[in-house]
């Protein structure tokens, strides 16, 4: 890369900009790290997309890729990782910055549930995540009559 534009991608990166590409390969990055670990549930090859050092604040998950992990390998009691999917609806990125809605279903659990992931991407892989998470409502149960992932009700 010339100096010029060395320096320009430089100042981009910290101002938390980053060229489409680069937004567009962290969306890839993110859906196949998720796809890797909760659908194809293939540890040895998820672990090449989460820093060792990864950061977790999510309240229900232990600390670290360890703890993501050890959720999707051993949930508790009530939950079963065999029939555990994840799918996405939107994806959204700027600068190091992913955030990706999606349903996890099949977990055993009553309902769905609706997530909307916050990762922190650091040297092309997955560094730190928060997540709100919520029950999917019924169309009885919505106030709003709309879903709350993609365009029908579930059932």
């Amino acid at each position: 890369m010339d100096p010029k534009a060395e320096a320009e991608d430089i100042h981009q990166r910290r101002e938390g900009k980053t060229s489409k590409s680069t937004a567009a390969n962290n969306k890839a990055i993110v859906l196949e790290a998720i796809e890797t670990l909760f659908n194809k549930r293939d540890y040895a090859a998820a672990e090449r997309f989460w820093s060792p050092n990864y950061i977790q604040h999510s309240a229900h998950i232990a600390p670290g890729r360890d703890g993501l992990f050890g959720l999707v390998k051993s949930p508790p009691d009530t939950l079963n990782p065999d029939t555990l999917n994840y799918e996405h609806d939107m994806i959204v990125a700027e600068g190091n910055l992913v955030i990706v809605h999606g349903r996890f279903s099949g977990s055993g659990a009553p309902t769905s549930w609706i997530a909307a992931d916050i990762l922190v991407m650091g040297e092309g892989v997955l560094a730190e995540h928060w997540d709100d998470t919520q029950d999917e409502a019924t169309s009885v149960q919505s106030k709003s009559g709309n879903p709350m992932f993609g365009s029908s009700f579930p059932g």
